[in-house]
């Protein structure tokens, strides 16, 4: 076997050239900068407000602070008040009514309500897949479980992804009902594997997807979509272990804590006043000392599974810095809505299916077994310095974290403070492709983006994002809300009437505790004829 071979004169030289020649040839494919760049897209599911490190927050989060320093941070980066509506109005880069996703969990054949990806749009993975990228996602989907509402008929190449809104960290078991939650990939059935935690998964899977291309040295477009920081609150004890008695205070301290750390970081202003509340929170000194303990352990979870988080996020950036990627990538990480307030197992329409898989006993708290939320008071901590918390079209619903970061940014360390949304992530991407977007898609028409391209502002052409006559509207489940330059007028309350809105002056008052509508009559219907333009474009029945 080990016999040479005996070869024609100057062979052996000529196949060393050629192969020479070819590691150099894919080694200048891995490493010289694309004409078009990466663009990966992290998503963090119900994080807070004040959570993480660069936004004057307690947990350790070193991967995502490192992208702030040498990116930008955006203080007013809005999303839907929900995860399904936000999802839909970031891959679209339209309204999630126009999207599909009107109401989250509701499906009916009213317009806006289909409940999966409509074809009155088109995409960001259909049309940067048209047009050369790579398309990748792993985690939460939440737009539809029919095959043709799938991410492989949506645009993505490779996929892994839970269907619905919420999955148990380690094993199939549904988090929202008996069962199993779904899984697929490429489109296909799959069963996910017991033992596996969420977060780390997802990232393997996608630093696979993304491993297995990388030689033919085009760009990509990778969407990490985690179920982290999601309920129900699991994780190993290693991470929340750390943060063991930090929070012994109650979430009072922390809020205010938070609220005069995000004035130190420079993300609020240092006038900014803490708002009210929520009348449903229980003061922390009111509680028996058994629960305060327990109370105390569901915060612990949470920063762990931040904890978590980022350092899945590092495992990002570090494959990329391995693989001589990480200088041609644009970053793009974001929370989907407000700190989440809900708590299932304890909800009168959901207790008695859960409890037939969980519990939430002390001594279990973020097994796989156990199903824990942090609920109304935790949120509120992690919705300072705003009003409420997800579920609300208030600021605490929808003004969350943002952080770009890659070679396209003139701006670094920055915070910017001007109003953004997730409609302006869509075209930002699409002019960093190359690409424009059409108005028609296989025979469709389609309805055109709402957003702007952050381009001219992040490459230092230009110091305004949005003007002070852009209109940003919004409705999901009655909760409505509509801004035009530093107004906003606000409703959430139930039944939905229109004479419900309320007017702020979000400039002096962040955490719309002042009704401005009658001192101000004129911008209060300047506003609601805003409104109603909007509602009937989305065929809103006021």
């Amino acid at each position: 076997m080990n016999q040479q071979r005996k070869s024609k004169p100057g062979l052996i030289t000529t196949v060393t050239l050629y192969l020479g020649l070819s590691l150099i040839v894919s080694c200048c494919s891995l490493s010289a900068p694309q004409e078009r760049p990466n663009i990966l897209l992290i998503v963090a599911d119900d994080l807070g407000y004040g959570d993480i490190g660069c936004f004057g927050g307690d947990i350790e989060t070193p991967n995502i602070d490192a992208l702030a320093a040498r990116g930008i941070r955006f203080s007013r980066f809005h999303t839907a008040p929900m995860c399904a509506p936000t999802r839909a109005m970031l891959l679209s880069g339209n309204d999630n009514h126009i999207a599909g996703i009107g109401r989250q969990a509701r499906v009916s054949e009213d317009f806006g309500y289909e409940g999966q990806l409509t074809d009155r749009i088109v995409t960001i993975p259909q049309l940067l897949r048209d047009t050369g990228y790579h398309t990748y996602m792993a985690g939460k989907w939440h737009m539809g479980r029919t095959s043709e509402a799938n991410p492989a008929q949506k645009g993505f190449e490779q996929s892994f992804v839970l269907l619905s809104g919420a999955g148990n960290h380690y094993t199939n078991q549904s988090a929202l009902s008996k069962g199993k939650s779904r899984y697929t990939e490429n489109g296909d059935s799959i069963t996910w594997a017991d033992g596996d935690y969420s977060t780390d998964f997802y990232t393997e899977k996608l630093i696979q997807y993304m491993d297995q291309d990388r030689a033919d040295g085009q760009p990509f477009f990778a969407y990490a979509a985690y179920t982290s920081p999601h309920w129900p609150l699991q994780v190993d004890e290693a991470y929340w272990k750390k943060y063991e008695g930090k929070y012994d205070r109650g979430y009072e301290a922390l809020r205010q804590k938070r609220f005069n750390s995000l004035k130190t970081a420079g993300i609020i202003p240092k006038d900014a006043a803490l708002p009210a509340m929520h009348p449903s929170v229980t003061p922390w000194d009111s509680l028996p000392a058994e629960q305060q303990k327990k109370e105390a352990r569901k915060m612990e979870l949470y920063a762990g599974m931040v904890d978590n988080l980022d350092e899945n996020i590092g495992r990002l950036i570090d494959y990329l810095k391995d693989t001589g990627q990480f200088d041609n990538t644009l970053i793009v990480f974001m929370s989907d809505n407000g700190a989440a307030p809900r708590d299932f197992i304890n909800n009168e329409n959901y207790r008695e299916r859960l409890r037939e898989y969980y519990n939430d006993d002390y001594e279990r708290m973020g097994q796989a077994g156990s199903y824990i939320s942090y609920g109304p008071p935790w949120a509120e901590a992690g919705s300072a310095p705003f009003r409420y918390y997800k579920n609300y079209a208030t600021e605490g619903g929808t003004n969350t974290t943002l952080i770009m970061a890659g070679p396209q940014l003139r701006r670094k360390g920055e915070v910017r403070h001007g109003f953004i949304s997730l409609l302006d992530l869509a075209p930002t991407f699409y002019e960093l492709a190359k690409t424009s977007y059409p108005e028609t898609f296989r025979g469709q028409k389609l309805y055109p983006l709402l957003g702007i391209s952050l381009m001219p502002f992040l490459t230092g052409k230009e110091k305004v994002i949005h003007d002070q006559e852009y209109v940003f509207a919004l409705e999901h489940g009655g909760n409505a809300m509509v801004r035009k330059g530093d107004w906003k007028i606000t409703n959430f309350t139930k039944p939905f009437s229109v004479d419900s809105f309320s007017l702020y002056n979000l400039s002096s008052d962040l955490g719309e505790q002042i009704d401005l509508k009658t001192e101000y009559p004129g911008k209060y219907a300047e506003l609601l004829a805003e409104w109603k333009a909007y509602a009937d474009k989305i065929k809103f029945p006021d």
